[in-house]
């Protein structure tokens, strides 16, 4: 028999991360667009994170622990997260973003693989198909057919694979080192090391060309990070409470639902049949996974 979901704190997580980034994913695209570099929105994000994690620290009686494990696992979260971002950047100035998010979207696989491989997580036939409802979803809400050239080379395809890798890696690691220290206290060291990232992504930008410091520039893009941020936070506690392989494809599918059909609604946008057929998966993915048995963990 199933466990209630209000029982299962991941995956109350899990679904209040996918909430959180779906909204922050409809609207998150909207500084650049208002002529404010996506670098500078990089320090921006690097700067929401600081609320969440003294709050994070605060429940934990400011417990950080600096010993060198949680350092050696606090910088991997840390820095495989903010580095895959700063990596990024540079591949959608050189290639084309309609293949190249496809490619970082398939990032959970590299979590399940892990996952299984070294904790040994294991899923039952439920979870099993939801995982690949959810990465066959995944590169379809991204997809776009024609758009820009192949950009310089195989260069962005190389600096995809490494965001790709990046993801997936931090996301096992979110889950390796739960046993060891607490999901607050991973979740300040990603704080720390993004903050630490800040002075490259300002060295990156071209502050020669007009920038935009206004309310629809920085303000919107605390506005929009602040969910990214929270929703960070809110998958640190789903890893930490559940499987690696079942919490990373749930949140990497649900938020583009909940992005798509913000889009659809609200943005009077009409996805394209890729995508709609994407959000019919990721619906029949983050159901299967919702009703998973509880009991595999």
């Amino acid at each position: 028999m199933a466990i209630p979901a209000y029982r299962r704190p991941w995956l109350l997580f899990a679904l209040l991360t996918t909430g959180l980034w779906g909204v922050w994913g409809a609207f998150a695209g909207a500084p650049a667009e208002n002529g404010f570099p996506e670098t500078l929105i990089y320090v921006v994000w690097a700067f929401t994170m600081i609320p969440p994690a003294l709050y994070a620290l605060w429940r934990v009686d400011w417990n950080w622990p600096w010993d060198r494990r949680s350092l050696i696992y606090g910088a991997a979260v840390g820095l495989l997260g903010a580095g895959g971002q700063m990596v990024l950047f540079h591949a959608v100035r050189i290639g084309p973003t309609y293949l190249i998010f496809p490619v970082i979207a398939l990032s959970p696989l590299v979590t399940i693989v892990l996952s299984a491989a070294i904790l040994r997580e294991r899923v039952t036939w439920i979870g099993g198909l939801g995982i690949l409802c959810a990465l066959v979803a995944l590169p379809l809400f991204d997809f776009s057919p024609g758009g820009a050239g192949a950009g310089q080379g195989l260069a962005w395809f190389v600096l995809a694979l490494l965001v790709l890798v990046a993801w997936g890696v931090q996301g096992f690691f979110m889950k390796y080192a739960a046993p060891v220290m607490s999901a607050e206290a991973i979740f300040a060291y990603m704080a720390l090391t993004g903050l630490l990232l800040a002075p490259v992504a300002l060295a990156m930008t071209d502050f020669s060309q007009p920038i935009n410091y206004g309310w629809s520039g920085p303000g919107l893009a605390a506005a929009t990070q602040i969910l990214n941020s929270i929703g960070a936070l809110t998958l640190v506690y789903a890893f930490r409470h559940g499987r690696a392989i079942v919490v990373s494809p749930l949140a990497n599918a649900g938020a583009p639902l909940i992005t798509a059909l913000i889009s659809l609604a609200a943005l009077g946008l009409v996805p394209a049949l890729p995508k709609l057929v994407g959000i019919g998966l990721a619906f029949a993915a983050a159901a299967l996974l919702t009703i998973e048995p509880e009991d595999q963990a």
